[in-house]
């Protein structure tokens, strides 16, 4: 690339391409609860963006109350698929955790499967999954969470529509 191509010209890295239906910004609501928290329902938007020409796909996230527009939590971090089908991903959320996820990809269901590796700067949150899949256009995604005080189960649900 000269100086003279703008970014956006850049063709995506070959090991983004199976994943390159997830680019762009997608937005809908969801709903989370836990065991030690009452039920909620929020906004949400998604971004990801393709990193030029790079194998990386650069994640952003934000969620707000639905009643009032108040923001609640943030997120960012980057997707790294490889050719094999498996994918780590980075994330580092605006409560001071960060989580280093491993999983895999399916190209033809659309679905990704993450299981965190590490939970960092977490004093109860011990493990988290992320479940996203294609469903009919949308994407879906399930969040569960394990901490000190109970296993694994449902954290949060959404459902999104690319803009």
């Amino acid at each position: 690339m000269d100086s003279v191509t703008p970014p956006s010209a850049v063709a995506l890295h070959p090991v983004i391409v199976p994943l390159s239906y997830l680019l762009g910004t997608w937005r809908g609501q969801g709903e989370g609860g836990y065991p030690t928290i009452n039920s909620f329902a929020y906004g949400e938007e998604l971004h990801f963006s393709s990193n030029h020409g790079k194998p990386v796909i650069a994640y952003t996230q934000k969620t707000w109350k639905l009643n009032s527009g108040e923001p609640m939590h943030a997120e960012s971090g980057y997707w790294r698929p490889k050719p094999d089908g498996n994918i780590e991903v980075v994330i580092a959320q605006s409560t001071g955790l960060v989580e280093v996820q491993k999983g895999t990809y399916n190209t033809q269901d659309k679905a990704i499967k993450l299981q965190s590796q590490l939970v960092g700067n977490a004093s109860k949150v011990k493990e988290i999954t992320r479940v996203f899949e294609l469903v009919d256009g949308d994407l879906s995604y399930v969040v569960q969470m394990a901490t000190n005080l109970t296993g694994i189960q449902p954290h949060l649900k959404a459902l999104l529509k690319k803009l």
